[in-house]
């Protein structure tokens, strides 16, 4: 997730009625560009402020079109907020009642008459109106370089910034004089000229396996089942070797689903959306070809369809890896079914990685595509100065019109814990964006033990390290390597449903007020402890479906998404915004209150050197899960490493109906 790690943070004011954002350091010094002109308009917080830290490669050529989008402020975000809170409640006599789609708009959107006079600003200054979404918080647009640098007082650049090229204003941007008061007033942001603020990456810990990628052989087909006898001890004890990758039965059971399953209570009735970039080509016809080969029930007609540009309308190829996110797609399609095998499927695929996702993303939410979105992928940091005021504000104002509609939406915590590699950088310690926003679940990695017969043997918070071969006939200490993201946000303060159930040692970890803190939930993410994966690959015998392990939390929204699918058709209503209900469940039975491990808990990992096949070699590591080198920890009751637990299997379900 994301691709972003810098340190300095700024105020900016407040977001959709959540709350003001929080002042940590100064902010970025401000880059030379040109200001507003006497009579111009100033848009507040629209100079990026990571360009101190790339290089300009020069203007933008003056005839390149790009498409950006003017955000519409919500009306009456406060009441919106209120109205949630009351919604939502478990203990509220109001609790599930979520607004239509109608009433949402009517109460809390932009004015019809608003929204068509930035319409037609836009039009006057040359502009192209491309798509205005129903809510008419959004309105996209494009123009070329000359005509944005013009109309928004700016200069367009090149910026070589974190291995990528892309495209943004040098300085503030600014409404030219005559703009009318109502449409300064209305627009809250403007996206798509800062590209460096909405570069997005997926949020898994194996490569995307654009040539051919296999789980190392010897590997396990349940934990602790095959020996590592070839190898040292540890302790005293010789290790096991890890999973190859668990099944759809196996997670099914370990998460006490296959008695619902059995019963007709799969997610049928329940739309679960997938965002991502691009769309592998080969998507529908891998998922089938899982399905036979793991014994699950194919896609009947309609279950399964896809959202997506035309084959030429895909953009930003070079700055963001397609192919690289295939997996990720392929990972997310085949995890939701595999927990909801009856669930409808809508996968929406995006343009690009940059502000054509977050179009993707608000689009499926504003259209109501899904009553479940699960989202693997965001930046790995909650910096303002890099995703952006406008960013973050857009962010706010479509999640809050999920959670007010009815809509679960999940974003991956990220992989690699609270990104200090193991603690050896304070000052760094962050969360990740958009998995921190109050009104969506942020959903965290744990490892998981599944034995012979799929009962879950273990589950513990994901923090693993690697021990490299010594050379001496042991094991080399262990150094951090991934885990699921948690933390305190830098953005938000606590909301309602956490007051009371985080520590103040968690909320105030920054001091001053309390704040938001993720996850919210957790389900397996460790790579080591897995899911198969079945995709076409590039092989040296040529290009065929086979199969692969991955893990990170790209692995745990998807499979929670398929729960909530599940837990939502046995409920006979679907769970809209389901955050309070997982804090009200904290420490009941319903959830499995990870604890750490009393003494290590390790096995060994194979990995191909060459990635597919054992002729270039092998290598062997042995792996400590949930390492205590990591700053975050499980404890009894809520914890930054897996939230309020992991669903319990038939005490979960049952909760969530009653």
């Amino acid at each position: 997730m994301g691709g972003f790690t810098v340190h300095r943070r700024v105020a900016i004011g407040a977001i959709a009625g959540a709350a003001a954002l929080v002042v940590t350091a100064a902010a970025a010094p401000a880059s030379a560009a040109p200001t507003p002109s006497p009579g111009r308009h100033a848009i507040a917080n629209s100079a990026p402020k990571w360009l101190s830290q790339a290089k300009s490669l020069g203007a933008t050529p003056s005839n390149d079109r790009i498409t950006f989008g003017l955000l519409l402020n919500m009306r009456n975000s406060d009441d919106a907020v209120a109205t949630l809170q009351r919604v939502s409640d478990p203990d509220s006599r109001d609790y599930g009642k979520w607004l239509s789609d109608g009433e949402f708009r009517s109460r809390f959107g932009p004015k019809a008459s608003d929204v068509a006079e930035v319409q037609n600003w836009l039009k006057a200054n040359g502009f192209r109106v491309e798509k205005t979404l129903p809510s008419g918080m959004y309105v996209e647009a494009s123009g070329t370089t000359a005509q944005i640098d013009k109309v928004f007082g700016t200069t367009v650049n090149e910026y070589s910034y974190q291995s990528k090229t892309v495209h943004a204003n040098a300085g503030a941007l600014s409404f030219p004089g005559g703009t009318t008061d109502s449409v300064v007033a209305s627009v809250a942001g403007v996206l798509g000229i800062d590209q460096g603020a909405q570069l997005h990456r997926p949020a898994d810990v194996e490569p995307g396996p654009a040539t051919g990628f296999r789980p190392g052989q010897p590997c396990s087909a349940y934990f602790g089942q095959n020996a590592a006898k070839d190898q040292p001890a540890f302790q005293g004890k010789t290790q096991s070797y890890d999973v190859c990758g668990y099944g759809p039965q196996q997670l099914q059971t370990a998460y006490g689903e296959s008695s619902l399953l059995r019963s007709g209570v799969d997610g049928r009735g329940v739309t679960v959306a997938i965002t991502d970039a691009y769309a592998s080509p080969t998507m529908a016809a891998d998922a089938q070809q899982y399905n036979r080969v793991h014994h699950q029930p194919a896609f009947r007609p309609g279950q399964y369809r896809e959202v997506k540009p035309a084959a030429n309308g895909y953009d930003q190829l070079d700055q963001c890896d397609p192919q690289g996110w295939y997996g990720e797609e392929s990972l997310d399609v085949e995890a939701v079914h595999a927990m909801a095998p009856g669930a409808n499927i809508v996968y929406v695929g995006a343009t690009d990685c940059n502000a054509g996702l977050d179009t993707a993303w608000a689009e499926t939410i504003d259209y109501h595509r899904a009553d479940v979105v699960s989202n693997s992928w965001g930046n790995d940091n909650d910096d303002i100065n890099v995703i952006g005021a406008d960013t973050v504000k857009f962010y706010s104002q479509f999640s809050l019109e999920a959670a007010l509609t009815g809509i679960t939406v999940n974003f991956s915590s990220g992989d690699a814990g609270d990104q200090t590699a193991g603690g050896t950088d304070l000052a760094g310690k962050t969360v990740d964006f958009p998995a921190d926003l109050p009104y969506v679940t942020g959903v965290g990695g744990t490892s998981i033990g599944i034995g012979k017969n799929g009962e879950r043997q273990f589950e513990y918070g994901w923090q693993g390290a690697y021990s490299a071969l010594d050379g001496k006939g042991g094991w080399a200490d262990p150094v951090y390597a991934s885990g699921g993201g948690g933390g305190t946000s830098f953005i938000f303060p606590q909301p309602f449903y956490q007051k009371g159930k985080v520590a103040a040692a968690d909320s105030k970890y920054f001091g001053g007020q309390a704040m938001r803190t993720v996850p919210d939930i957790a389900m397996v993410g460790d790579p080591n402890t897995g899911f198969q994966v079945g995709q076409t690959q590039v092989f040296p015998e040529g290009t065929h479906w086979d199969q692969y392990r991955i893990g990170g939390t790209s692995l745990s929204s998807p499979l929670l998404a398929g729960v909530i699918a599940v837990a939502s058709q046995n409920a006979h209503h679907k769970l809209g915004f389901v955050n309070p209900f997982y804090y009200k469940l904290l420490s009941s039975s319903a959830l499995d209150d990870i604890k750490a491990p009393a003494k290590p808990v390790t096995q060994v990992r194979t990995d191909f050197i060459n990635t597919f096949d054992a002729s270039g070699g092998l290598q062997f590591r042995l792996e400590t899960i949930d390492t205590q080198a990591s700053t975050i920890h499980s404890r009894k009751g809520y914890d930054t490493e897996t939230g309020t637990g992991t669903p319990n299997g038939a005490p979960f379900f049952k909760a969530l109906k009653h």
